[in-house]
């Protein structure tokens, strides 16, 4: 595989459900300390929220990944964020979802 498909800037969305906001934070990165990093940020900029769920993949083999559902019942939110991530093809990228 000579090329790679990731995004080129970070990026947000915010979402409204039933008195619940939630903000995605989507941002390119290399290494897993940048998004530990970037995470430690975001947990700073919104010390009140209850979940921080989140997903990444980085490298070309696709064998560098992780989700997270932070508290939320099982599978229900990091293996989703991840689907999102491969049905698109992506790597070298993170999604957070705060709630």
């Amino acid at each position: 595989m000579n090329h790679f498909y990731t995004i080129e800037k970070p990026s947000l969305a915010e979402f409204k459900d039933r008195g619940s906001r939630f903000l995605a934070y989507a941002f390119p990165i290399q290494t897993v300390d940048d998004f530990k990093k970037r995470l430690k940020e975001l947990k700073e900029e919104h010390p009140k929220a209850a979940h921080h769920c989140f997903a990444y993949r980085i490298g070309m083999d696709g064998t560098n990944f992780r989700s997270s559902d932070d508290g939320e019942p099982s599978g229900s939110a990091g293996k989703p964020i991840l689907g999102q991530i491969d049905s698109k093809g992506l790597t070298d990228v993170a999604i957070v979802v705060i709630r």
